[in-house]
């Protein structure tokens, strides 16, 4: 039996200033450690034999069809620009036409060096693979829009970070394009006008199609990123590094470097490693995607023939994102604790929650989850600050038709929690997969609480505490 992969590629037919063509670099002995068989199916991908998929997703073998390729882009990393960036460790192997009509990217990652690769080897150890494997398919699970995970291979040779030797691996990612914020900036910043407008004119036909205008493409990403970031804020989500080129075009979440879920909730938690100063901590994220949707409208106003017009235009449209993100963030949070469609009335009574949330050491998941228990204000230090809290609530949803069932939907009993993620990739480091099984498996349906899995819901005891993460690169 042979695989098939129903490519049908056009971004490699942009001028090819966008890209570097190349084939990934083997590897010395690629294993297939994981092989997402419903997503697969959803592709429209025939599997094969193990063996043969260890060598495509490994990047030893390049399937019919396939025309692998680096991407180039530039971006705003922790606020300084950088004019060239691009996929130092990735191929995009082409794109497929899923059986319901969509059209989707698949890339290796950790798949050898590039062009773009900045010194940088080119590789990623096992750690960060299967973490972003296990987190994005949770996210996804969580009706977060996100990359998925297709693939993860072992190499059978050693990656080298400042910890040693690791086992190297690559992940197969797929993702609607992976057209970013700085894919845009790469070409304004050249002042490459003929470049930026095949660019624009290949992003509305993709991803905006009834975008007609620079405008017009602004404003679709300036909504699909507000709802994603406001998803995030109701799953307790921490990115760790929203720079420009880990922004994507189609809003989805990407890049899942030292990202993170908040188990104890307050709203200044950063885990990220490189995050000094806290420019990506969980409450300035809203903060963040407007900054960088402001540099997403200066680098589309090279296009527009009238541009201090443009100026005035896309200076009104960044203004008014921070509301639209807070529209989104009311809806959820309202949902989260029962409110079907809440109204500003509703809003000092969620920020009251948080309020009392962080002042009492509670558990961001758990807390909500309990609301629907009756349990909830077990998870308070004073569990009168939340007695006085809760009989405001229970007023309030006397007139929601079914709080409960709207809770349920809102808020998951499980979540891919740093202590388990970490303690899985340990136990994968010394060969044992099982409990990377479990968490896929678990994770994939985490809104029903499930038999035999009640330890995934618990947070980390004092020694178990993941205080930073890293972007394993």
């Amino acid at each position: 039996m042979s695989m098939h992969i129903p490519f049908d590629n056009s971004y490699a037919r942009l001028p090819d200033r966008f890209f570097s063509r190349m084939s990934p670099v083997p590897v010395k002995a690629p294993t297939l450690l994981a092989f997402n068989g419903p997503l697969a199916k959803e592709l429209g991908v025939t599997p094969g034999p193990d063996d043969l998929m260890a060598q495509v997703f490994g990047g030893n073998a390049a399937p019919d069809g396939a025309d692998p390729l680096a991407q180039v882009y530039a971006g705003h990393q922790f606020g300084g620009f950088s004019p060239q960036l691009g996929d130092g460790r990735a191929h995009l192997l082409g794109e497929i036409v899923t059986p319901d009509g969509r059209r989707v990217d698949l890339q290796l990652k950790g798949s050898g060096p590039t062009p773009y690769s900045r010194m940088g080897d080119g590789r990623a150890w096992l750690g960060p693979v299967l973490r972003e494997y296990v987190v994005s398919e949770a996210m996804h699970a969580l009706g977060v829009p996100t990359t998925r995970a297709l693939a993860a291979v072992a190499t059978g040779e050693a990656v080298y970070r400042e910890t040693g030797a690791m086992p190297g691996a690559v992940l197969t990612r797929v993702a609607a394009s992976h057209l970013r914020v700085g894919t845009f900036q790469y070409f304004a910043a050249r002042r490459d006008m003929p470049g930026l407008q095949a660019l624009f004119d290949y992003t509305v036909a993709r991803h905006a199609p009834e975008a007609e205008t620079p405008a017009d493409l602004l404003k679709t990403v300036i909504d699909r990123q507000a709802q994603l970031v406001a998803q995030w804020m109701s799953v307790g989500f921490i990115h760790g590094v929203m720079n420009t080129d880990n922004t994507s075009i189609s809003g989805e979440t990407i890049d899942y470097g030292p990202c993170a879920f908040m188990d104890q909730f307050h709203p200044d938690t950063v885990f990220s490693s490189i995050d000094a100063q806290g420019r990506y901590a969980f409450s300035n994220q809203p903060n963040v995607i407007v900054w960088n949707m402001a540099q997403l409208a200066t680098a589309l106003v090279g296009l527009m023939p009238d541009q201090d017009a443009a100026v005035s235009e896309f200076t009104g449209l960044v203004h008014a994102m921070p509301d639209r993100i807070h529209g989104y963030w009311l809806a959820a949070y309202g949902r989260k604790i029962g409110i079907a469609q809440a109204t500003q009335d509703d809003e000092t009574l969620i920020t009251d929650l948080l309020q009392a949330m962080a002042e009492n050491g509670a558990d961001f998941t758990n807390t909500f989850r309990a609301l629907g228990d009756g349990t909830a204000r077990d998870q308070f230090t004073d569990p009168a600050a939340f007695d006085r809290w809760e009989a405001r609530w229970r007023d309030r949803i006397k007139s929601e038709a079914t709080p409960f069932d709207t809770m349920r939907a809102a808020n998951p009993a499980y979540i891919p929690r740093n202590h388990r993620v970490e303690q899985m990739i340990q136990a994968a480091v010394g060969g044992d997969f099982r409990p990377f099984d479990r968490l896929m498996r678990v994770l994939s349906n985490p809104f029903t609480r499930q038999d035999g899995a009640e330890d995934l819901t618990h947070p980390p005891g004092p020694s178990e505490v993941v205080h930073r993460t890293f972007c394993g690169t």
